[in-house]
C-alpha cells in the first residue's frame, strides 16, 4: 500500500480509502453483513488506513456494520471518517439539516452506533441553505475542544464555502466525486492540494463501471442507487465510457492488471488526489483494489489515458443527482 502525508496535520492516509455506501444494504442491490465485516478488515489487512461512513447510509445502518468491523483491534488501525446533515427519513425522503442542534446530537449517535469515542474526520456530507455555516462550524469546534471529532471536513461543497468556513475553524478535508468519468472536481481538489487541505475523492471506480464488469447496460430497479444517484448508466454517457474501456482494456492487458486497478492507478498518481474512496464487495475485491498500489503507470501512459478522456469528453458536469433532496 502506498500512503500520501497531509503535512499540515502530520497525517498519513492510504491512497486507497473503503467506501461503505453500499454496505448500508439499501439501494446497492444484495448485501450481507457478514461479508461487508470481513471485506472491510481484509481492506485493513491490506493496508488501508482510512475508512468512511455516514449516517445517511442506509438509515445508519452502514455505521453499525463498520463498527463491527472496527471491534477487536481493527480500530486502532485506521483513521475513521463520517458525515453530518444528510438523512433518510423512514418514508425513504432524503433531508439535509446543519444546524447547530441537529450536528451534536448527530454526532452522539454515530459515536454510538460506531461503538467508539471518538470520530478522526467529521465532515459536512452537503450544504444547507437554511443554517448559517458559522453556526455548523460552531457547532464542530466544539465537538473538537471536547474530543469528538480529531478532524473536519466537507463534502461536495466549493471553493466560496470553503473560505466561508475557514473564517470559524480550520477545514482539514475535502471530499468530492472524481474519476477517469468525471473530473469536474479537478480545479478545486488542485486548490485544496495547495492550501495544505487533505483531499478525499468518491465515486472513484464511477459507481463500479470503471470495474469494466459491466459492458451492457444493467437491467437494474429504478431506485438502485447507481442509476439515481450517477449518469454514467445512461446514454450518450454509457458508449462513450464503453470506449474508454475498450481502450482500457489494451492498458490491462499490457500491465497484466484488471482495468479497475489501471484507473484507480490513474487516479491516485494526480498529485491532488490524496486517497480514492471505494466501496468493496467481498474480500477478493478487496485484494484487487489493493493490488493497484503496488506498482505504477508510465507516465506515457497516463499521458494517452489523458488523450482518450480528453476525446471522448465524458466529463460534463452530470456525474450525480441531488433532485428530490428536501432541506429541514
Amino acid at each position: 500500500m502506498r500512503y500520501k502525508k497531509i503535512e499540515k496535520l502530520d497525517v498519513s492516509i492510504s491512497e486507497l480509502a473503503i467506501g461503505t455506501w453500499a454496505i448500508g444494504g439499501k439501494g446497492w442491490g444484495d448485501v450481507s453483513d457478514e461479508d461487508s465485516v470481513v471485506t472491510i478488515r481484509e481492506m485493513i489487512d491490506q493496508g488501508v488506513n482510512l475508512i468512511d461512513t455516514a449516517p445517511a447510509y442506509g438509515l445508519g445502518h452502514s455505521e453499525k456494520v463498520v463498527g463491527k468491523a472496527l471491534q477487536d483491534g481493527y480500530r486502532d488501525k485506521v483513521l475513521l471518517a463520517t458525515k453530518l446533515g444528510v438523512n433518510t427519513a423512514e418514508d425513504g425522503e432524503i433531508f439535509i439539516n446543519n444546524s447547530y442542534e441537529r450536528v451534536l446530537t448527530e454526532c452522539d449517535q454515530s459515536l454510538e452506533r460506531l461503538g467508539v469515542e471518538t470520530i478522526d474526520i467529521y465532515i459536512i456530507h452537503w450544504p444547507d441553505p437554511n443554517t448559517p455555516i458559522a453556526e455548523t462550524m460552531r457547532a464542530l469546534m466544539e465537538l473538537k475542544e471536547q474530543g469528538k471529532i480529531r478532524f473536519t471536513g466537507m463534502s461536495n461543497f466549493d471553493q466560496a464555502g470553503i473560505e466561508e468556513a475557514q473564517q470559524y475553524g480550520a477545514i482539514d478535508f475535502l471530499q468530492l466525486p472524481f474519476s477517469m468519468v468525471n473530473e469536474d472536481s479537478k480545479e478545486l481538489l488542485q486548490w485544496c492540494d495547495a492550501q495544505g487541505i487533505g483531499t478525499m475523492t468518491y465515486g472513484s471506480l464511477g459507481s463500479g463501471i470503471l470495474t469494466g464488469a459491466i459492458r451492457e447496460l444493467p437491467d437494474w430497479p429504478a431506485d438502485d442507487s447507481r442509476l439515481t444517484f450517477y449518469d454514467y448508466y445512461r446514454e450518450p454517457k454509457f458508449s462513450k465510457i464503453m470506449s474508454l474501456l475498450d481502450f482500457l482494456d489494451e492498458l490491462a492487458e499490457k500491465y497484466q492488471k484488471t482495468v479497475s486497478q489501471i484507473a484507480l492507478n490513474w487516479s491516485t498518481a494526480q498529485p491532488y488526489v490524496k486517497t480514492a474512496i471505494t466501496g468493496v464487495r467481498s474480500p477478493a475485491e478487496a485484494q484487487e483494489n489493493a493490488g493497484a498500489f503496488a506498482w505504477t503507470l508510465a507516465s506515457e501512459d497516463i499521458t494517452q489515458i489523458n488523450h482518450k478522456l480528453k476525446e471522448l469528453e465524458i466529463s460534463d458536469g452530470g456525474a450525480f443527482n441531488t433532485s428530490g433532496v428536501r432541506l429541514k
